[in-house]
């Protein structure tokens, strides 16, 4: 069944990954910290399907995608009730042009983005490829580009891995956000590796 998905952010990854939805056929409200009109050259980059909105319209989607800079996670609380929704969070916790990372004082980065978005059902994924890779097609010739996920709710770690597989990728579960979400967050041994599963 195809889905909507809310994109909360509009750089290099959250454009990435819009552009996988849209080729399998979800329909994707991609937004901002800027007005949605000034969205309007991404979302014609992007083709039919995308629509530029606010925050709290995309936090509305049926699974929100988090593909914000750190500094702006305080913004998501109010947005809506993320009781039991779907997140998706390809955020890294860097804090400086230069990728110095935030003191998480010992656990995952989606640890805390959790607290943020209190009662969501939290998968991490999207993190570790650069965008150029990730917005390539994940089809190569030997196999399927591998997609890290983590997460402690299993039903929502189903349904993100199988929309994920749908979009031609392979996926690698890591287990919990506190074990595998740091293994595949910034920085960590699984950081921007670039995996083909065999076919």
């Amino acid at each position: 069944m195809k889905k909507t998905f809310g994109i909360i952010g509009a750089g290099n990854i959250a454009k990435a990954i819009a552009g996988h939805l849209l080729k399998a056929g979800h329909s994707v409200i991609l937004s901002s910290r800027k007005a949605p009109s000034l969205l309007e050259d991404t979302i014609a980059s992007l083709g039919d399907g995308a629509i530029a909105g606010t925050p709290a319209e995309a936090a509305q989607a049926d699974i929100v995608v988090l593909a914000m800079p750190w500094s702006q996670l305080s913004t998501l609380t109010p947005l809506t009730n993320w009781t039991d929704r779907v997140v998706i969070d390809a955020t890294n916790h860097f804090i400086t042009s230069d990728f110095q990372l935030a003191d998480l004082g010992g656990r995952a980065s989606s640890e805390v983005v959790a607290d943020h978005i209190p009662g969501a059902r939290l998968v991490k994924a999207f993190n570790t490829l650069y965008f150029k890779v990730l917005e390539a097609n994940p089809q190569e010739t030997i196999g399927k580009r591998v997609i890290f996920i983590s997460g402690d709710h299993t039903n929502a770690k189903t349904e993100v891995s199988t929309t994920i597989e749908t979009l031609g990728f392979s996926v690698v579960d890591l287990g919990t956000l506190a074990v595998g979400g740091k293994l595949q967050q910034a920085k960590g041994p699984l950081a921007a590796l670039n995996l083909i599963r065999k076919s």
